[in-house]
């Protein structure tokens, strides 16, 4: 009964923005992202070549996990609240709209060349995603073990990436 009543006295607080303040936050907001994502490579760029780092290190690791920083704390507030589905979905979504709908739109605006390490790479991606996969699989549960183990894959492939990105 309580939780009718706050939801009602919640939504009685709502107050849409107008139409103006709503186009400036969207002007806004998308001049703060191609900004932001400005900073980001040119910043990435210069922290590979201060220390003699390769930049698709820098891009597998240090800007992969500051622009997947947001789907970690969704998933985790998902979870919090029950809702396993919503956090697999976010994480599944996002990197199935990464891999077809970002690296398509870049490569119609540019062609993107694909180094041999990248076919490795994704390769790799493929093979622990299949494991993902039998994990979930597995009683359909996603346990302690089997998130140790997934960890620990990641820290596996962060070592790897970093000893092939200062040779």
């Amino acid at each position: 009964r309580d939780a009718i009543k706050n939801k009602a006295t919640d939504e009685e607080d709502y107050k849409p923005l107008g139409p103006v303040k709503t186009i400036i936050f969207i002007v806004l907001g998308i001049a703060a992202v191609i900004f932001g994502g400005d900073f980001v490579v040119d910043s990435a760029t210069v922290i590979a070549k201060n220390f003699g780092l390769s930049e698709q290190f820098i891009g597998l690791s240090i800007v992969a996990i500051g622009t997947s920083l947001p789907e970690l704390v969704t998933s985790m507030a998902a979870i919090r609240k029950g809702e396993n589905d919503i956090a697999i979905g976010n994480v599944i979504g996002s990197n199935v709209f990464n891999v077809l709908f970002v690296i398509g739109i870049a490569s119609v605006i540019s062609p993107v060349k694909v180094s041999g390490e990248a076919f490795f790479d994704v390769a790799l991606c493929i093979v622990l995603s299949l494991i993902v996969f039998a994990f979930c699989l597995h009683k359909r549960k996603l346990t302690l073990p089997k998130g140790i183990a997934m960890v620990a894959m990641y820290v596996a492939f962060f070592v790897y990436v970093l000893i092939r990105g200062m040779a």
